[in-house]
């Protein structure tokens, strides 16, 4: 097929899925956005599978008019967090539930929902909702970002002004076969705040998601969210994130089953003396899809960026890792670390990656490494021949294997709970067969 009838046919086919769709009322200037938003939609289109970032992810389900159906898992132990001190805001299907979720409030803390702050004349979302976004489109379009900016029926708008003790929750509950949610979060971190916000749950049967974040000078935005556990669900998740100097941004996601997830994280390191962490463990099985694509930019001095993604997976799962650093000019002394493991449990798996250096500054630590493999048999034997079950072993060299990147959570408790559902994913798949 030509390239010009590649366009038509993407143009088409983001025609098609706009037409179902309304976008939202609000104040002028939100409307406006969203028209902006949408315009630059419709100029880009869709993505399609022959474009180069979604050349081993079928991004089809996620762009067509209606949602395919997913069966709405019932777990039965508790939800991961549920242990955990938080401040808990719950959305169901893609609406926030007021009643299941705490008062929106805290000590320096403000919370908004978002079709509250967009329909305000006047609020300090007027200067973040989809700037980011719109900033990440270059060099590689994200048109699914763009969608979720443009049509985004819900979310949250969180403002830290200090330290906040509890940690902020996103819960997200699937209740409906057919649910199509596009939920969009907006967070800033003023100067010297500190703030924790944890996600998790199946969302919906389709899950577009967008949380940009605004990390101000020597403050700290801490993230961790687990997917899961609906295996039929889909989901495109956006993580859109600038940091200032001195300041500090951790991310990590735990994901156990989906039949398609794709987690993009664009981050920008603006100020100097810097630091920004972005980490995964995924475990799949069967007919699971995973693909983190994670683009990190340095444009100041002396800052620090982690990428350590490692991913588990049998019976035919497939995983990928697409990942870039960049370091602009004058950005000297950047240590830049990438690393993306695949761990097979049988020869129908397979993991796909693509790390990426691109630097213009002179004095700099980058690398970047990519490995994937089966269980060692050095280490399976070791810990047979001092009676270890052959089960056991294998879990305890998953487990070991996922250590690196459970590392990046520096909130022990949480930590805990993320090793704890890993454990438990591991010991349902021995169970099952």
């Amino acid at each position: 097929m030509k390239r010009a009838e590649l366009k038509q046919r993407k143009l088409d086919t983001t025609a098609t899925r706009v037409d179902a769709m309304s976008l939202p009322t609000g104040a002028p200037w939100a409307e406006a956005l969203r028209q902006d938003a949408l315009t630059r939609l419709l100029a880009m289109g869709l993505p399609q599978g022959r474009d180069e970032y979604w050349r081993w992810t079928r991004p089809d389900s996620l762009i067509a008019e209606t949602p395919t159906p997913a069966e709405v898992f019932v777990a039965e132990e508790a939800p991961v967090f549920s242990g955990i001190d938080r401040l808990k805001l719950v959305f169901v299907d893609g609406v926030f539930d007021a009643e299941a979720s705490d008062a929106l409030e805290g000590e320096n803390l403000e919370i908004m929902r978002l079709s509250d702050a967009l329909s305000a004349d006047i609020h300090w979302a007027k200067d973040a909702y989809g700037v980011q976004e719109k900033k990440a489109q270059d060099p590689v379009e994200r048109p699914l970002a763009t969608l979720n900016t443009a049509f985004a029926t819900d979310g949250v708008v969180i403002r830290a002004t200090g330290k906040v003790a509890k940690p902020v929750s996103l819960v997200y509950l699937h209740q409906s076969e057919s649910s199509d949610a596009v939920l969009h979060h907006v967070v800033r971190v003023e100067e010297g705040a500190d703030l924790t916000v944890l996600e998790n749950g199946p969302a919906a049967a389709r899950f577009n998601k967008v949380m940009e974040v605004e990390v101000s000078d020597k403050a700290a935005f801490h993230h961790v969210r687990a997917q899961g556990r609906d295996h039929e669900r889909r989901a495109v998740t956006h993580l859109f994130a600038t940091v200032g100097q001195e300041a500090s941004f951790k991310s990590f996601t735990m994901t156990a089953n989906g039949v398609l997830t794709r987690n993009e994280v664009v981050i920008d390191i603006m100020g100097d003396d810097s630091i920004a962490h972005v980490a995964g463990a995924a475990m799949g099985d069967g007919d699971f899809h995973h693909d983190d694509t994670v683009f990190i930019t340095h444009d100041a001095e002396r800052c620090e960026s982690r990428q350590v993604f490692k991913k588990v997976l049998r019976n035919g799962a497939k995983g990928i890792f697409q990942g870039k650093i960049l370091v602009k000019p004058g950005a000297q002394k950047t240590d830049g670390y990438q690393i993306s493991q695949g761990l097979l449990l049988d020869d129908d798996s397979q993991f796909l990656a693509k790390p990426e250096l691109e630097i213009y500054a002179d004095d700099v630590a980058c690398s970047h490494g990519s490995t994937v493999g089966a269980i060692d048999d050095e280490a399976l034997f070791y810990l047979r021949s001092r009676g270890v079950p052959a089960a056991d072993a294998t879990d305890l060299l998953t487990l070991a294997f996922l250590a690196e990147a459970i590392e990046e959570i520096e909130n022990p408790e949480i930590a805990e709970d993320i090793l704890h559902r890993l454990e438990g994913w591991l010991m349902r798949r021995r169970a099952a067969g």
